[in-house]
């Protein structure tokens, strides 16, 4: 299979790349001093002026009508600047349940909004002892009306306006609409990732119909490994570009051959980790039938090639690289949540030994 980007699909990234660029990198700081908030003037520019929320919404529902394969490449550039905005909580997750469903009704309703930016939607998916499983969850509905239980590490979850809840209805997984006041902010280990959690007790709910969570499974185990290849293609090069500038005995670190060593493996763990990333995305955008596979083996090595050189990158970094007012911690912070979100690296290397 040859696999490459369109001329469309590389203006698409480059206008997102120019417009992340001009914002800057994270915020950095101690963490009080970072911002509760998101960049919503980013959030703004890329709805209005590149129209990224709506790339993978059809046009019959208020969308762009391209395809996930579009919304990933945005993804790994928000990615590459460890970008803080809500944007795989909503235009990604948020609106692939809805379309999951097949829920006209819903979609027509909720997703324009998503897809404008007007609305900001956050998926309640994993359970304290379940995870992000895709089946059996301990949240339940009541006469399809009520729901019950508690739900954890929810995506921008007290920042959204809708709040989607899966939950088990008549045994079948299924989605719910509450209210988004039930999402409580909690302390992330990663400034830039915000989550919450969802106390529900007998909570008014709004069906929105069963859905396929596999689905959810390979999309957002997609997307994660996307975001990973982002940012760990950009922090390798603040990495060789700081070992050209700081010099001991005399000479720039970088000339010394052991260092070269461990950056060159650093960029063969890019470059693999990429072509598995765009794999995955093209596997997940068109339907194929390897879309589980190819998604759960770029979830695993994506996510922990970026952990490796997020470490790598804080120990060439010297003494700065343990500041709070260098973004080094930010992306090893960063990968760790990675390997974390929607199963670990070693979860679902488990599931493709049992495939």
């Amino acid at each position: 299979m040859r696999f490459a980007f369109s001329e469309e699909q590389e203006e698409l990234r480059e206008v997102v790349r120019l417009l992340l660029d001009r914002r800057g990198g994270p915020a950095v700081g101690e963490p009080e001093e970072v911002a509760e908030g998101f960049d919503r003037e980013v959030w703004s520019q890329l709805a209005e002026q590149v129209g990224a929320h709506s790339l993978g919404i059809p046009e019959e529902f208020g969308g762009a009508g391209f395809s996930q394969l579009e919304t990933l490449i945005v993804v790994e550039e928000l990615g590459r600047r460890l970008s803080d905005i809500p944007f795989l909580s909503s235009a990604v997750l948020a609106a692939e349940a809805l379309l999951a469903t097949g829920d006209a009704d819903a979609c027509g309703r909720l997703l324009p909004g998503i897809a404008s930016g007007e609305t900001i939607a956050a998926l309640a998916w994993a359970e304290p002892d379940n995870g992000w499983r895709t089946s059996g969850f301990s949240t339940t509905a009541t006469d399809d009306r009520r729901l019950t239980g508690r739900k954890v590490h929810v995506l921008d979850g007290a920042q959204a306006d809708v709040l989607l809840v899966l939950a088990t209805r008549d045994g079948e997984p299924a989605l719910f609409e509450t209210d988004a006041a039930a999402a409580v902010a909690t302390t992330p280990l990663d400034p830039t990732r915000r989550m919450a959690e969802v106390h529900l007790d007998d909570a008014p709910a709004r069906p929105v119909g069963t859905l396929p969570v596999q689905r959810l499974v390979d999309v957002a185990a997609a997307a994660v490994a996307a975001e990973s290849v982002g940012a760990a293609q950009r922090w390798l090069h603040e990495t060789v570009e700081y070992t050209k500038m700081r010099t001991q005995f005399g000479r720039p670190i970088g000339s010394f051959q052991a260092l070269k060593h461990r950056l060159a493996d650093c960029y063969v763990a890019v470059e693999s980790a990429r072509s598995l990333s765009y794999a995955a995305s093209w596997a997940v955008s068109t339907r194929d039938e390897r879309a589980g596979e190819l998604a759960a083996m770029a979830k695993s090595a994506c996510t922990e090639a970026y952990y490796a050189i997020a470490a790598e990158g804080v120990q060439l970094h010297g003494g700065i690289g343990i500041t709070w007012e260098h973004e080094a911690h930010l992306h090893l912070k960063r990968a760790h949540s990675a390997t974390q979100l929607f199963g670990t690296p070693s979860a679902h290397r488990a599931t493709l030994l049992s495939a």
